[in-house]
C-alpha cells in the first residue's frame, strides 16, 4: 500500500496501568505518551506511518545502583520490585529490545495504535 512504510515506537511503562504509590507524575507522563501514540496513529496512518507504544515492566538495569543506596537497601528494593512481577523476575534488556524490533519491523505491519506490554504480567495479573 505504501512505498516507504515507517514505524514510530513511544516508550510507555506498565506504571501507566497500576497504582504504584509515589509514582503519580511518572505514571501520568507515561499514560500521556501512550495516549499520544494512539492519537498520532490516527494522524499519521495515511502517510504509511504506524505509531505504537512499548511499555516495559521492571527491568534489570544499572538504574538501581545509581540511587546511592547502601548495598543492603539496594538489594531489598530489588527484591520488593521483583515481588511485584507475577513471572517472578525482572525483565532483561534484550527482551525489551526484541519487542521493539518486532514493532519496528514488517512483522508487525498490522499493529497500529496499540501498546505492547513487556512486563512479566504486572499490568494484567
Amino acid at each position: 500500500m505504501f512505498s516507504n512504510p515507517s514505524s514510530i515506537i513511544l516508550c510507555g511503562s506498565v506504571s501507566a496501568h497500576i497504582g504504584l504509590p509515589q509514582s503519580s507524575a511518572y505514571a501520568a507522563s507515561k499514560a500521556g505518551l501512550l495516549s499520544l501514540a494512539r492519537t498520532l496513529s490516527g494522524e499519521m496512518i495515511e502517510r504509511g506511518i504506524r505509531v505504537n507504544g512499548l511499555s516495559p515492566g521492571p527491568t534489570e538495569t544499572p538504574a538501581l545502583g545509581k540511587l546511592g543506596l547502601p548495598e543492603a537497601e539496594e538489594k531489598a528494593l530489588g527484591d520488593r520490585i521483583r515481588a511485584l512481577v507475577p513471572i517472578g523476575r525482572m525483565g532483561k534488556p534484550w527482551e525489551l529490545a526484541k519487542a521493539a524490533v518486532f514493532l519496528a519491523s514488517d512483522e508487525s505491519s498490522f499493529v497500529v495504535g496499540t501498546e505492547l506490554l513487556v512486563d512479566g504480567g504486572v499490568g494484567n495479573l
